[in-house]
């Protein structure tokens, strides 16, 4: 039974501004400029520059604040009754990002593959099952599904009955294309293939010496590959009746080859990223400066076309159609203009505030330069200094870089949990990291140290940690399991 009832309900909604300003606040200053001059483009509203009497008061103040745009009141230009939600576009939500995707340029791994299929002189049957494998290859270039899936699938699917053999044909076919391992069924098929179109390589060049030693290694690869993947050194030389440096001179080659082909396609043509600080950090006189990178961030004001635009329509009355029509365009492109502006200030003040409270924090590392010197430090300490949500400090550090005397690092780099010493100090994770990184460089690469050993070295030192510990920090680190640390 359908009821109808009139209820109160409180809810928080976030304002355009709020929403404009979440999205500017994660835009690092390299996307920043991209996004201005999108904006400048979208609405003629907004200009570059600022008044004669703001240029004035922005060499006093570091975030200058428009102060006509305080002044500036769109009711004494609307007298009529139009209610506001018939002047605005609500086709999408606010909160929905338009995103422009690009067209990627160039050919794509699996076309390139294809095109050189063509290269070969193959039947019709020939080509479509090579191109129905090169389909089947994964990101890396392997195909992981056994051939008689494969002639399951042709059968079920497409109506097309084939035998495996041919299956086998059309495989050993792809993988004489480049890049060289494509087409391999496991890693080690994949370094096989690499190896022995190596040693063709060099046995047209007549290079005997270096055909003997990618020789071993293709025989270490094909006959002792497990022994080879546990780095069981000792055993290799004996089975093989080598010393020391002749495996090391194979392994040397084995580490040339690439476990992943595909990848070496996409890897050619993706954009290198260039890394631009948002913050730049200076010491003079052992006090620390920071700013804000205004790189290529044009201050913006309301076009005075656009205000003049206003009073004229104003000075008259407005009957018609289109006059109204034109005041509501104006103002809409004004509104967003002055929300634009108040989210471009606001991001610049909420970026101060936090780097600011973040060099008060670290204020001893930052003067030394020295990792041990980092404290302890947790987005809720930031954002208690702040006055301000965890969320935001995060959106901060997640994604804005800060230059320095000493390098130019992501923020949340200096963030770090807090571990205590026999002494009872609380210490950063980032001293203990540094000390276990400086103890696996100066290890006997022979002897690898263990997680259990680099939990003692610690532990010498007055640091209270767990081997699992250990282990977690060493991932972080990007280091190996000592296992896999080894070398000749």
């Amino acid at each position: 039974m359908l009821k109808q009832s009139l209820q109160q309900k409180q809810l928080q909604r976030l304002s355009p501004q709020q929403i404009q300003l979440m999205k500017l606040l994660q835009v690092p200053t390299v996307e920043l400029e991209a996004r201005i001059k999108q904006e400048l483009e979208a609405n003629p509203a907004l200009e570059e520059g600022l008044e004669e009497d703001e240029r004035e008061s922005s060499q006093e103040e570091e975030s200058p604040k428009d102060e006509s745009l305080e002044e500036f009141d769109f009711e004494e230009y609307l007298d009529d009754e139009t209610p506001d939600y018939k002047t605005s576009i609500s086709n999408h939500g606010l909160d929905i990002e338009d995103k422009d995707i690009p067209l990627g340029a160039g050919a794509t791994f699996r076309e390139l593959l294809i095109s050189q299929l063509g290269l070969h002189r193959l039947d019709e049957t020939q080509r479509m099952l090579g191109e129905h494998i090169i389909g089947q290859l994964d990101d890396d270039g392997y195909l992981r599904r056994d051939l008689e899936s494969i002639v399951n699938d042709l059968a079920f699917t497409q109506n097309l009955m084939v035998e495996k053999k041919d299956l086998e044909s059309a495989l050993a076919i792809v993988q004489t294309l480049d890049p060289a391992g494509v087409g391999a069924v496991s890693v080690q098929d994949c370094l096989l293939i690499q190896i022995q179109r190596k040693i063709e390589v060099f046995k047209e060049k007549n290079d005997e010496e270096r055909i003997e030693v990618l020789s071993i290694a293709e025989n270490i690869l094909g006959n002792h590959f497990d022994i080879f993947s546990k780095k069981h050194y000792e055993t290799l030389t004996l089975k093989l009746d080598i010393s020391d440096e002749v495996l090391k001179s194979a392994l040397e080659e084995v580490k040339k080859l690439n476990p992943r082909p595909g990848n070496a396609g996409s890897d050619s043509s993706r954009m290198v990223q260039h890394v631009v600080a948002d913050f730049l950090l200076s010491i003079q006189d052992d006090e620390v400066h920071v700013s804000l990178n205004q790189r290529n961030a044009p201050e913006l004001r309301i076009s005075p076309s656009y205000k003049e635009m206003m009073d004229t329509y104003s000075s008259g009355a407005k009957t018609s159609k289109s006059q109204m029509e034109a005041l509501s365009f104006v103002k809409q492109k004004v509104d967003a203009a002055k929300w634009f502006v108040d989210a471009i200030h606001q991001r610049q003040l909420t970026l101060l505030k936090t780097i600011r409270a973040i060099v008060e924090h670290q204020e001893a590392y930052f003067l030394s330069g020295d990792e041990t010197d980092i404290k302890p430090m947790i987005l809720k300490d930031i954002a208690e200094r702040i006055s301000m949500d965890i969320s935001t400090v995060s959106r901060v550090a997640n994604s804005k870089y800060v230059q320095t005397p000493y390098g130019t690092f992501l923020l949340k780099t200096f963030f770090s949990e807090s571990l205590s010493t026999d002494s009872g100090e609380d210490v950063s994770s980032r001293e203990v990291k540094r000390i276990l990184q400086d103890s696996i460089d100066d290890e006997d690469k022979k002897r690898p140290l263990t997680d259990e050993k680099l939990g003692l070295i610690l532990n010498s030192k007055g640091y209270h940690i767990a081997r699992r510990t250990v282990a977690k920090y060493r991932e972080q680190l990007g280091i190996s399991v000592a296992r896999l640390r080894k070398e000749i």
